[in-house]
């Protein structure tokens, strides 16, 4: 009992009801502007019939206080629609002080404690309360008003024609009216939300098909050609009638590079395929790092390029994304001196240091000019976007010699507590 007027105050005044719906969103069409034009003529027209109930009461003729409680009583009605809550209580607090004030001169042949017209004024308080708030909320409101009319009931100076147990049905209906077109209202408006997050995952689920299309595609066309090479670098040795050792390397590393990257292929496009991690023995197969920069040397150099090796600080354990991101890089730059830089010579240095590493790889200038290479080039791109992931850094750019120099400075987010003072 003592939490009862707290729980009345924050139930029927505090909280806020629902907002008006915005044109163009899909609960508009209950509120439409026309609806707030039809409410103000049927108040209009209600104030006038409600004016002349009152007047009968009234000791002197139409006195000021009919007409203004008529015309308070239809602007309450109005205002229900912008303010529900403050217009119910209007409603109700003008009902209880007209009858009140009439209840002594009232013909008992009049319906009391509501007429026809305050049924229609505290229904239609009740109504358009209920459509903006929750059914809890305007079920205490119609008992609240309920309440009121019986303690009018009781109040009396003289017999009436009761219409409490006519009232309370007329009250009831508008309250169920409401409550039932708010449902609809927010049932309609789930449904267009369900509908937006069903064209997402459709959407969603057609770029994955259109990313596997792509991905098979692409196996189908480049794995053919890197299978042919590896074949036919398995074969050659056989069509020489007294190959030399050199030939029969390099024909090895040949087919050697040629499963690798069919290897990585199908790595790569297994993530295109998949919207998740890859599957199968991909998911399980080692990313490469820092420690796999041997092998990636003695390759490029059993291909031609004259590379030397150097590194600088302390070696630490770095996170599996930087050390891959190092790889990739000196991988992309050893490529591109193969590619653009026929002859020349590169160095690749490591340097550690206390927040990261940073990665330098500088080529000398090529004895020959490089033969154009196809299609578009997205090897400078990738480095940059690897590095940027990271919150690092990657600087290109000619050396004064006629080189072309790599510099990326990759962060591993924290710094070692070993070389802090």
């Amino acid at each position: 009992m003592r939490r009862a007027p707290r729980a009345l105050y924050e139930e029927l005044w505090a909280a806020p009801a629902d907002r008006v719906p915005r044109m163009g969103e899909p609960d508009v069409p209950v509120w439409r502007p026309s609806l707030l034009v039809l409410l103000i003529i049927v108040a209009a027209c209600f104030a006038v019939p409600r004016t002349n109930e009152l007047a009968v009461d009234a000791t002197d003729g139409v006195s000021g206080w009919a007409v203004l409680a008529a015309l308070a009583q239809s602007a309450a009605l109005v205002a229900g629609m912008i303010r529900p809550v403050g217009a119910w209580w209007a409603a109700t607090a003008l009902s209880a002080a007209t009858i009140l004030v009439t209840e002594p001169v009232m013909s008992q042949d009049r319906l009391f404690p509501w007429s026809i017209m305050g049924m229609a004024f505290q229904g239609g308080a009740l109504f358009l309360l209920a459509l903006r708030v929750p059914l809890r909320r305007a079920t205490g409101a119609l008992a609240l008003t309920l309440l009121t009319g019986l303690a009018l009931t009781l109040r009396t100076t003289q017999p009436h024609n009761l219409d409490l147990d006519r009232s309370a049905p007329v009250f009831v209906v508008a309250l169920v009216l409401g409550a039932a077109l708010r449902s609809l209202r927010l049932a309609r408006k789930d449904l267009v939300v369900q509908a937006e997050l069903t064209a997402e995952e459709r959407a969603r689920r057609t770029l994955l098909e259109e990313r596997g299309r792509i991905a098979r595609e692409l196996h189908d066309v480049v794995a053919h050609h890197m299978s042919v090479i590896s074949i036919q670098a398995q074969v050659a040795p056989h069509l020489v009638e007294h190959p030399t050792e050199e030939l029969r390397e390099n024909l090895a590393g040949i087919r050697e590079n040629a499963l690798e990257a069919l290897a990585e292929l199908r790595r790569v496009l297994g993530v295109l395929r998949s919207e998740s991690a890859p599957s199968g023995s991909a998911r399980h197969a080692p990313q490469p790092g820092l420690d796999g920069l041997d092998g990636l040397l003695a390759t490029v150099r059993s291909a031609g390029l004259a590379v030397s090796f150097s590194a600088t600080g302390d070696p630490r354990p770095l996170p599996p994304g930087v050390e891959l991101s190092a790889y990739r890089i000196v991988q992309e730059s050893l490529s591109n001196v193969l590619r653009h830089a026929p002859g020349a010579s590169a160095d690749v240095v490591i340097g550690h240091r206390p927040a990261g590493v940073t990665v330098r790889v500088v080529n000398s200038p090529p004895d020959r000019p490089a033969a154009p290479s196809p299609g578009v080039r997205h090897g400078l791109l990738g480095m940059r976007e690897r590095a940027a992931m990271l919150g690092g850094e990657l600087a290109t750019g000619p050396t004064p010699g006629g080189g072309w120099e790599v510099t990326a400075i990759l962060p591993t987010g924290t710094e070692s507590t070993e070389d802090a003072p």
